[in-house]
């Protein structure tokens, strides 16, 4: 992932969105350097030269190739894209709206994404219960960023389909895919492959069928095809809570009360025998208490001690957990973390900063990533940077 190293991203350096829906006169005046990349050569043979070059070398040398590396024809990079809400003291109520940003890594600015379709309400906080979060479950799967499943002001399932942002398509907007036979909330939702899981969680009021019960929606298959399916139902309903994490990791599932230290057991799902067993106790011990991500297609898996602010890796092999980072007063009350191209993304400090960990470099390298003024952070997610229409 090409992050920016910057601690503060309120300034936008470039606004790739202006360079691409520039006024008539500026096409006017600068129509001949904007269509030509490279004097001599034809911009199909030009493309094939720069597009081996660092997005950000092109960014800082002119408009044109600034346009080119947000167009469609362009190898896409890597961007950060989050959830935000209003934070406590910007708005007087409960507020109902999220709103979806994406980081550009080139210039280290935030761009606003298209709005889901109305009516959506996604209720967050509440002044009923303002020392705590409502949920809001957002997935990555098969490179899209997926809204599985939140509250609404009546308390009940916001969503009754999952609403889903392709940052590849020309077209940059929201879609509904199928809807869920259940809609419910305070969910586990998990990843694999081109596969959505949504596991346990309510209705509209608690149902333990509801509560047992798994559902799997396969993205690679055709539109028209979409479809809810049925797997092996949970053994209890423990996982029936806000605070349950469900991630892929090496062809399962792994689900576990994240805050869970009086869980005893967390449970995995084997893909391939589509059922149920407990998690290795060495995974538990480690997890409980933790955040959890894994990288690149479930290879890895990292979890961030929430109290000690300690990132550690999980082997495998020997059942047991390797510390990557020591205690760090960054990543103290971690609430969620994403892994992906070498790095490890915390959100921290009530939502307020995001600790970007290089796990690729020795020693690992950390800097801060700040959100968009009057916001707070519901939820981080790696994906290719959006594609701009030309």
């Amino acid at each position: 992932m090409a992050t920016a190293e910057a601690t503060s991203t309120a300034i936008s350096i470039c606004n790739p969105t202006k360079d691409f829906k520039n006024t008539n006169s500026d096409r006017n005046e600068n129509d001949h350097e904007s269509m030509l990349l490279l004097p001599g050569l034809p911009n199909h043979l030009a493309q094939l030269c720069l597009s081996s070059l660092h997005p950000s070398l092109l960014h800082a040398v002119c408009r044109s190739w600034r346009c080119l590396i947000y167009s469609p024809s362009f190898p896409p990079f890597f961007s950060l894209y989050a959830l935000l809400s209003p934070t406590i003291h910007h708005h007087q109520q409960y507020s109902k709206s999220i709103e979806f940003f994406s980081l550009d890594p080139v210039s280290s600015a935030w761009r606003r994404l298209p709005s889901p379709p109305p009516p959506l309400c996604l209720l967050h906080r509440h002044p009923s219960f303002i020392s705590r979060t409502l949920p809001i479950q957002s997935l990555t799967v098969a490179g899209r960023l997926v809204l599985i499943a939140a509250t609404d002001d009546q308390f009940l399932p916001a969503l009754s389909s999952p609403l889903v942002f392709d940052p590849l398509s020309n077209s940059n907007h929201w879609f509904y895919g199928p809807p869920l036979p259940t809609p419910r909330r305070w969910c586990a939702a998990g990843s694999m492959g081109s596969a959505t899981y949504v596991a346990s969680g309510i209705g509209s009021h608690y149902q333990s069928e509801v509560a047992q019960s798994m559902e799997k929606w396969d993205m690679n298959k055709k539109d028209r095809e979409w479809k809810w399916e049925k797997m092996a139902a949970l053994k209890d309903s423990s996982f029936s809570r806000e605070d349950v994490q469900a991630i892929g990791y090496r062809g399962k599932l792994c689900m576990v009360n994240v805050k869970g230290k009086s869980v005893k057991q967390g449970s995995v799902y084997d893909v391939a025998k589509d059922q149920w067993d407990h998690m290795p106790e060495g995974m538990l011990a480690g997890w409980r208490g933790a955040v959890a991500a894994t990288v690149d297609g479930g290879d890895e898996m990292f979890v961030v001690d929430e109290e000690r602010g300690e990132l550690r890796r999980y082997d495998a092999d020997n059942d047991t957990w390797e510390v990557v980072l020591e205690e760090s007063e960054l990543l103290k009350g971690a609430e969620q973390i994403v892994a992906g191209r070498g790095r490890v993304c915390v959100v921290c400090g009530g939502g307020g900063r995001i600790v970007v960990v290089d796990v690729a470099a020795r020693p690992p390298r950390t800097w801060v990533v700040n959100p968009p003024p009057e916001m707070e952070l519901v939820g981080v997610h790696i994906l290719h940077r959006v594609s701009l229409s030309e």
